[in-house]
């Protein structure tokens, strides 16, 4: 992945001492989706080390999976027959749910090929009150929602499930799996407050299972914004502050800043952005980097908001961590963005930040 974006990156240099810029877009397409590529690889490395960040929210698990009915039907095939039922009152849980939804695609994918002549796959979702003299590993007491995926595939061996979850480790054909999907798909679960099981035997086929905990939080649940059909009538306008202490992704967010129209003022650490925050000088949004130099990202915002009590912050970060958003939560009036993003989404991230005063 690398070779492709290093080598497109020197053809398109050559090109331009050349004077010849014909081919240069299609270079430029080769390197951003090796780029993608790369990103996707490294979150999820991220999501098997539990250090992902994760967008959180209430989830109703049956709705979830009606609706992701044809998709996995147009998934699995026709050679397979498909079932899903959820126990009535199904608890809701809160993780990620563009995570779980991944998990479940994952899943139904590894049974479909674990299936070549056909077979049977089923999803079921019910309610699992855990108690002390319930001696599931690394589950604590408590209430839980549990999602099986269930196929008549060929099986694992013990050994092979002994390795399921590790990075890189695939039973298929070099080229047809990275091996990472399983370990990813631990990652998010045990990061979610969950646990993962698998049981299977060579002809008897695979089930694996998902426990997430209930979610006891009160209130709605929670709607997803929806950033794309707002920006037509966002006009940009104000004062953004940027502090950053990588030179690249700083000039890019500047850039991006000052394409929209934004008036931008920069710091290269946390105790340069927090001296701009203590001045006079007008800031309607703090975009930082969460590890910073000197002083991180939380403890800038948290600072700032000392004299600036409804400053709107934004965060930039690579993987979820306890400093970036004070042990999992978010304040009003921040939001978080993970690195690495295009310049798209920063910027329909920082409009609607700007619109909901």
């Amino acid at each position: 992945m690398l070779t492709g974006i290093i080598g497109s990156l020197e053809v398109m240099e050559r090109r331009a001492a050349q004077g010849r810029d014909v081919d240069i877009p299609r270079y430029v397409d080769v390197a951003k989706v090796c780029a993608l590529r790369a990103a996707g690889l490294i979150q999820r490395l991220l999501a098997f080390s539990r250090r992902q960040s994760l967008d959180t929210r209430r989830v109703d698990v049956e709705e979830l999976i009606e609706g992701m009915d044809e998709l996995l039907r147009r998934s699995i095939g026709e050679a397979i027959e498909f079932s899903s039922h959820s126990a009535s009152g199904l608890w809701p849980v809160r993780c990620d749910v563009n995570q779980l939804e991944s998990a479940i695609l994952n899943l139904a994918i590894n049974a479909r090929d674990a299936m070549p002549n056909g077979g049977s796959l089923t999803i079921e979702a019910t309610n699992v009150t855990v108690t002390q003299d319930d001696r599931i590993r690394d589950v604590k007491s408590g209430e839980y929602v549990s999602l099986r995926v269930t196929d008549t595939g060929t099986g694992m061996t013990s050994d092979t499930q002994a390795k399921v979850f590790e990075p890189f480790f695939t039973t298929k054909p070099i080229g047809q799996g990275t091996g990472l999907g399983l370990s990813m798909i631990y990652g998010f679960v045990r990061q979610s407050g969950g646990h993962i099981a698998l049981d299977s035997a060579p002809g008897q086929g695979t089930s694996v299972t998902l426990v997430f905990p209930r979610d006891m939080q009160a209130g709605e649940e929670d709607q997803p914004s929806d950033d794309g059909e707002l920006q037509a009538t966002i006009s940009a306008q104000g004062t953004v502050l940027v502090v950053e202490d990588e030179p690249a992704v700083r000039g890019l967010v500047i850039e991006a800043l000052g394409d929209l129209g934004f008036q931008t003022i920069e710091a290269i650490d946390g105790p340069g952005g927090l001296e701009v925050l203590q001045s006079g000088v007008r800031i309607d949004l703090l975009v930082t980097d969460v590890g910073l130099p000197g002083l991180n990202g939380r403890h800038l915002a948290d600072a700032g908001r000392l004299a600036r009590p409804e400053l709107k912050i934004l965060f930039m970060t690579g993987y979820a961590h306890k400093a970036a958003v004070g042990n999992g939560m978010l304040e009003t009036g921040m939001e978080l963005i993970t690195k690495p993003f295009t310049i798209e989404h920063l910027s329909s991230k920082i409009r609607t930040m700007l619109e909901h005063k």
